[in-house]
């Protein structure tokens, strides 16, 4: 008799597999477990990515970081002392937002029992011993001066400032409203500078990025065999990486300068140059120079990498070429190159992210001038030298969107052909 064939048929009471008890249970565990650090994530990376966005769409100018506010200043004037003594009690209005709307303005102060009012201004009345003055809806910029005669009526025991005036206004930031504007993009876009600002990063992206990982393949190279001294030299290899960049920046500009640098007077002397080269103050050598120091500064960490994992190929495979006949260009080309192919493309995708969003080299070297503006200097001119928070804003999110369009290609077609 045949054995009974197994039945294709699933039991309905058996829950499938991940959605029983147990796998619930377990699931609220490990989003308990992840809970604290999506809340990291979110406060420190989400939040403030959404108010860039927020920000880049709003007409947004340093002066309008702070909502308006009325400043309301007194004092009196004329110093009467003794009774009979004649002076002024002057108040000083002003709206602090050159360009915001305050609504329902209004203040009230309580008139010092010593004092005699005499003529009071239109937007004033005075009601027993409250001064009451209202001006309504006041435009941005707007100031006033309220001066009040006074007599001294008795014997005088303190300041006018003893009670401070009790304001009453109404006012919404331009960070909070409903007021949205497209003009942020249309001012980077519509620049004539924006294509040339855009070449300019990507050369010095895209050169820093290969240059660094080149360099440091040839160091990796260099120090993949023992040898008396490695460890010291590996250490001088990262220096440039491990030293504070305003220290090794203003180094390159002293030894680069064209009255008393070192690098200059070596040229002139060998008979390279018959005057000095400004190498940080015309274009292009200004941009290339910036990019030299970008390849010289974190090409060591692309070493690091690169000698890690040259270290963890197995050396059998090296031997059976040699025993082969192979060169060491060709082990090199068919033997460490396809292993070394992933840790490549992890590096030049961090380098190109990190170079593209590099700051702090360009500004410390050349301030963006001479052919240097790229897109991170352009946000802090956007936004600091010329007070347009919101055009700054709006460059900053043209720059993620650069760098999310890279990333999809990378994962989408470069890493595929490495297998990551």
């Amino acid at each position: 008799m045949p054995p009974p064939e197994p039945s294709s048929a699933v039991d309905a009471s058996v829950p499938p597999r991940g959605h029983g008890p147990l796998a619930r249970g377990e699931a609220r565990v490990a989003w308990a477990l992840l809970a604290p650090t999506l809340l990291i994530v979110a406060t420190v990376v989400v939040l403030p990515l959404l108010a860039i966005f927020w920000i880049s769409v709003k007409p947004v100018q340093l002066s309008d970081l702070r909502a308006p506010e009325l400043v309301v200043r007194e004092d009196l004037r004329g110093s009467p002392e003794a009774v009979g003594d004649e002076g002024v009690w002057r108040f000083r209005l002003r709206n602090s937002s050159p360009d915001r709307e305050i609504a329902d303005v209004s203040f009230e102060d309580v008139i010092p029992v010593a004092l005699k009012l005499g003529e009071l201004p239109e937007a004033c009345a005075a009601s027993g011993s409250t001064l009451t003055c209202s001006y309504g809806d006041v435009p941005g910029g707007w100031r006033e001066r309220i001066q009040i005669p006074i007599t001294v009526a008795a014997e005088l025991d303190g300041s006018v400032k003893d009670t401070l005036p009790v304001i009453t206004a109404t006012a919404s930031s331009v960070l909070t409203d409903g007021t949205f504007t497209f003009e942020n993009f249309a001012r980077v876009f519509d620049s004539d500078e924006f294509i040339g600002v855009m070449g300019v990063t990507l050369f010095y992206t895209v050169f820093g990025t290969i240059g660094a990982i080149v360099m440091g393949l040839f160091a990796a190279l260099l120090l993949d065999r023992s040898f008396k001294g490695q460890g010291i030299l590996r250490g001088l290899y990262l220096f440039p990486y491990v030293a504070p960049v305003i220290a090794v920046a203003f180094a390159w500009i002293i030894l680069f300068d064209p009255f008393s640098g070192s690098a200059n007077a070596l040229l002139i002397r060998m008979g390279v140059t018959d005057e000095a080269i400004n190498f940080f103050g015309q274009k292009p050598l200004a941009l290339i120079s910036v990019t030299v120091f970008e390849i010289w500064r974190y090409f060591p960490l692309s070493f690091l990498f690169i000698l890690a994992r040259m270290q963890s190929i197995p050396t059998d495979i090296y031997e059976a070429a040699d025993m082969d006949g192979a060169s060491p260009f060709q082990q090199f080309a068919w033997l460490s190159l396809p292993q070394l192919l992933g840790i490549l493309s992890v590096l030049f995708l961090l380098r190109f992210i990190w170079t593209f969003n590099k700051f702090d080299d360009i500004f410390l070297l050349t301030g963006g001038n001479a052919g240097t503006r790229t897109l991170t200097v352009n946000v802090y001119e956007q936004a600091f030298a010329i007070s347009n928070i919101g055009a700054g804003a709006a460059v900053a999110v043209v720059i993620f969107v650069c760098l999310l369009l890279f990333s999809a290609f990378f994962f989408r077609f470069i890493s595929r052909e490495e297998g990551l």
